[in-house]
């Protein structure tokens, strides 16, 4: 159970990290998963070729285009994974977080992150909500770190309680990226924090909270499983992609 101190961190901060939430044999097993599936390109993936990230090759065609991103739809390839989505501890954890009725969303997230050593790219800071339709934007991610995460491989920095912030258009760019060349927007980047993880550490954090990560610089791939969660009442928007995959009731 979370503590009352660490219940507020999470409503003030808009993230938490909760130390070894997994063993050492269980992301082992994971990234093995990983490795299967990126040998055999297993879809669906999300290429880097296809963000159209600073450092991303161009095209699939392009060298580096078949670099993956992300292995999608992840709790749907083996219970491994969606045993693990929907355990009792990070259920009690989320119903704490979120409300008594927990929703696992199949649409956002459900992914292994496959940051990898050549052609990964950067993600500018944004908000996961701004391409998310939820009657509220109050959904939790949960990220497990199933290697050590560093600046180094392109761990997350988040900016603390930004998901509280009234942030007007104009800030923005066109895909709802927090624009740099702003000072006003500078003032905000320069309270950026950096999360580094270890192995089998877990990072909840808010949508509407501000989070980028930079590339891998060193020699190994960065594995990390990503979910997301909603309360029960936070219904998607019908017709839209977060209604497009049904959800797990937990």
């Amino acid at each position: 159970m979370l503590s009352t101190a660490q219940i507020q961190e999470f409503q003030q901060q808009g993230f938490l990290v909760l130390p070894q939430l997994a063993s050492t044999t269980y992301c082992n097993s994971v990234m093995q998963l990983a490795l299967d599936a990126l040998r055999e390109h297993t879809a669906p993936i999300e290429y880097e070729a296809d963000t159209g990230y600073a450092g991303a090759p161009s095209s699939r065609d392009a060298e580096g285009g078949l670099t993956a991103r992300r292995l999608l739809r992840a709790v749907g390839r083996d219970d491994l994974l969606m045993n693990w989505a929907r355990q009792p501890l990070l259920v009690e954890n989320l119903r704490q977080l979120l409300g008594e009725q927990v929703v696992l969303s199949q649409a956002h997230h459900n992914c292994i992150m496959t940051k990898q050593p050549r052609f990964s790219s950067v993600t500018g800071w944004h908000r996961d909500s701004r391409y998310w339709q939820f009657a509220r934007a109050e959904l939790v991610s949960v990220w497990l770190a199933l290697r050590d995460e560093t600046p180094e491989n392109g761990c997350l920095s988040v900016l603390p309680g930004s998901h509280r912030w009234a942030i007007q258009p104009e800030q923005l760019d066109a895909a709802q990226f927090l624009r740099p060349d702003l000072a006003e927007n500078q003032a905000l980047l320069a309270q950026a924090k950096t999360v580094a993880l270890r192995q089998g550490d877990v990072l909840f954090f808010h949508s509407n909270l501000f989070h980028a990560a930079g590339r891998n610089q060193t020699a190994e791939t960065k594995y990390s499983f990503v979910l997301t969660y909603r309360d029960g009442d936070n219904l998607p928007v019908a017709g839209s992609r977060s209604a497009s995959v049904p959800e797990v009731v937990l």
